[in-house]
């Protein structure tokens, strides 16, 4: 009895274990979704255009492509590649988050400039191609961009997991982080794409006149909404790419910017009323974060037209040379 007891009380104290680990691994997988959450905002935002001219069937099937490409890129090429940075070569996680924020900055001015001074018009020339050829087309484009954020993603989230830990629990965490992240931006851009044949159906079938009216209001918000959401996702791309940089710059070689960005969001902070000064630290930060990240990203635009692009260009192909 004696015996069995002991064995009954070693089980228990293995099941707290396994509950604490549980809890401990929601809570980092929790942290660490949180850190990298303003890097999925513009993958929400870029990839409704990449099933704009598509018939409406073909919309959610795209969308579901896109999202099993993303969850391929996350968990059978990035998870093993951040598992063996956090192993082998923890030092170079900073380097590739500021080469990650880098890419984020770049991306954001570069939206920026095309906004302001919009080039002309031009014609998809594959939209008069075979359409399983073009929708095959883009979803390869979408999940090689895909890629990219998902990379930022991932190195941001395992940058924010404490060190030392086992390997498992290192993995557990990103794998939820991975697949969470993946669910929440195409289960959004999945009802992103299909609102306004909501509204119409509601507009059409609906029977209450105040479903049909939410129905054609629905229809009516879209595109704004789209609008919106392009400018929302550009904004926290230089945020979170300037935040990145910067942090990243405090911790290798250059601690002034990040040390007066700060400095200046307490001051600003500690002149306001107690129970605002938390959101008016994180809002002059941000701020800060994105100017730089404007101003860093657009110094970058000439970079990657005139060396970053041609390098590149040496490893392609030549399509005519075959």
């Amino acid at each position: 009895m004696s015996g069995l007891l002991a064995l009954l009380d070693d089980v228990a104290g293995i099941a707290k274990i396994a509950a604490a680990s549980v809890d401990d691994v929601a809570g980092q997988a929790a942290k660490a979704g949180a850190k990298a959450a303003g890097a999925v905002i513009d993958d929400a935002a870029v990839t409704p255009k990449y099933v704009q001219g598509f018939a409406a069937a073909r919309e959610l099937p795209i969308v579901g492509k896109i999202a099993l490409g993303s969850i391929r890129n996350k968990l059978v090429i990035l998870l093993p590649l951040a598992l063996l940075l956090s192993s082998f070569a923890p030092w170079a996680i900073t380097p590739l988050l500021m080469l990650g924020g880098s890419y984020l900055c770049f991306e954001g001015a570069e939206k920026v400039f095309h906004a302001l001074w919009p080039g002309e018009a031009h014609e998809d020339v594959d939209a008069k191609g075979d359409p399983t050829e073009l929708e095959q087309s883009k979803v390869a484009g979408a999940v090689k961009t895909d890629f990219i954020l998902s990379a930022e993603i991932m190195t941001i989230a395992l940058a924010a997991l404490p060190q030392g830990q086992p390997i498992w629990m290192e993995a557990l965490v990103l794998a939820i982080v991975g697949i969470g992240i993946t669910i929440a931006v195409y289960g959004g851009v999945a009802l992103i794409v299909k609102a306004d044949d909501i509204g119409l159906w509601l507009a059409r079938e609906g029977r209450a006149g105040a479903t049909r009216a939410f129905g054609r209001g629905l229809v009516r918000v879209m595109p704004g909404f789209m609008k919106a959401l392009m400018i929302v996702g550009t904004a926290a791309m230089l945020w979170v790419g300037g935040s990145i940089v910067l942090h990243g710059a405090a911790e290798t070689f250059w601690a002034v910017p990040y040390e007066a960005i700060h400095y200046l969001a307490e001051t600003l902070a500690h002149r306001m009323p107690a129970d605002f000064q938390g959101a008016v630290s994180w809002g002059v930060t941000a701020l800060c974060d994105g100017i730089f990240g404007v101003v860093y990203g657009a110094l970058m635009i000439p970079v990657a037209k005139w060396i970053v692009g041609p390098v590149i260009g040496l490893f392609r192909k030549d399509p005519v040379a075959g």
